[in-house]
C-alpha cells in the first residue's frame, strides 16, 4: 500500500522539477520588481541609514548614560 504513495509522490515531484525548469528557461518580460526592484531597495536602505544617522547624532539622546556609580542614596529618616 504504502509503495504505490511513495511511487505516485516521486513521479509528482519529477514532474514539478521539469516544470520549474521549463519556467526558467522560458523568457518573461519585465515587470514591476525586475525594473524597480534594485533602485526602490537602494533607496529604501539609505532612509534607514539617513534616519538612523540623524537620530544617533541630533536629537540629543545620552547613550549609554547608567547612573550606577553617580547616585549615592540618602540617609534613612526615621521619625
Amino acid at each position: 500500500m504504502m509503495f504505490p504513495l511513495v511511487r505516485n509522490a516521486l513521479s509528482s515531484l519529477r514532474i514539478r522539477r521539469i516544470q520549474q525548469i521549463r519556467q526558467s528557461h522560458s523568457k518573461h518580460s519585465p515587470d514591476f520588481h525586475d525594473k524597480y526592484g534594485d533602485i526602490l531597495l537602494a533607496s529604501g536602505t539609505s532612509f534607514c541609514l539617513v534616519t538612523w544617522v540623524f537620530l544617533v547624532t541630533q536629537i540629543g539622546i545620552q547613550w549609554g548614560r547608567s547612573p550606577v556609580g553617580r547616585v549615592t542614596p540618602q540617609e534613612w529618616n526615621e521619625e
